[in-house]
């Protein structure tokens, strides 16, 4: 039976049995005992790809670096008095947990980073909406925040102090500096990145001004408030360390201060590693949170 004699609708006899007889590898199935061909199941090839859990990949880093620093602090080519083993920097932990020291002094800087957190987001906000908003706004407030931007934040430490005294004052007021500038700028650049489009859109279906600001205006901004809370996070725990070098008497950079004095280098390795993980813990609550509120907008997430 050739091709221009097969029925219409059924394949040829020869091709029948060719299709049924292979398997998706390529390999040929046998045929059944009447002649009908035998199903195969086809696996894909990425079905059958077995990858390493995520997370594991995620640790392999910090634990390969731990791994090398205790090593090298067990050979001795890593001496005790330049920086302490991961050993030592666990008891020293564990020491500063039991008698209560690390607890107290963890709870007074995250609330210092709290309260500035809290002031300077409130002002990089309302700037940015002022600014963002208005012509008129921007030509008044955004000259001078670009301006006062460019100062290092950590170099008016001595006018704070000067101002503000040598108490918390200072400490937050340098929190809430470095805190507002990145919430501005981002919240700023996200409102003036909303589509022109979805605008006319709106216009076009009837809202108004206020309408616009808060249906299309402020959603499309969200992803750079988002964006700036976790900068200003990062920059918080920054200008924390630098304002507890301030006359602190509590606090983080108080324990780091005095073991600096003593040269006791696991426990400032003990405070560096706080910070960093309060630092995470922060960052993984904003990353939630932008989660959970920008789930109308899908994002590329790697392969």
């Amino acid at each position: 039976m050739t091709l221009d004699q097969a029925v219409p609708g059924h394949a040829p006899p020869d091709i029948l049995g060719k299709v049924g007889n292979c398997k998706g590898d390529g390999a040929v199935a046998p045929s059944g005992a009447a002649g009908s061909p035998e199903l195969v199941r086809v696996r894909p090839v990425a079905g059958r790809r077995r990858s390493v859990p995520r997370w594991l990949r995620r640790a392999a880093g910090p634990v390969g670096l731990l791994v090398v620093w205790q090593v090298l602090s067990a050979s001795g080519a890593l001496p005790a008095d330049m920086l302490a083993s991961p050993g030592a920097i666990a008891a020293t932990a564990g020491d500063l947990v039991s008698d209560g020291t690390l607890p107290s002094a963890m709870l007074v800087s995250v609330q210092r980073v709290a309260v500035g957190l809290l002031l300077g987001g409130a002002a990089g906000i309302v700037l940015a909406l002022v600014s963002g908003l208005s012509r008129l706004g921007e030509d008044l407030v955004d000259a001078t925040v670009q301006m006062l931007r460019s100062i290092p934040w950590v170099g008016v430490i001595p006018l704070f102090i000067i101002w503000l005294g040598i108490g918390e004052a200072p400490k937050i007021a340098l929190i809430a500096l470095g805190v507002a500038f990145h919430l501005y700028l981002n919240v700023y650049a996200g409102i003036r990145g909303v589509d022109a489009q979805l605008v006319e859109a709106g216009t076009s279906l009837g809202l108004g001004r206020w309408g616009l600001v808060r249906h299309v205006v402020l959603p499309g901004a969200l992803p750079g408030a988002t964006t700036g809370l976790r900068y200003s996070l990062a920059t918080a725990w920054l200008a924390l360390v630098f304002g507890e070098q301030v006359n602190a008497d509590d606090g983080l950079g108080f324990l780091m201060n005095q073991a600096r004095e003593f040269f006791r280098t696991d426990v400032i390795v003990v405070c560096l590693v706080v910070y960093a993980t309060l630092g995470l813990i922060a960052d993984f609550v904003v990353r939630t949170l932008e989660r959970l509120l920008l789930q109308w907008r899908p994002t590329f997430t790697g392969q």
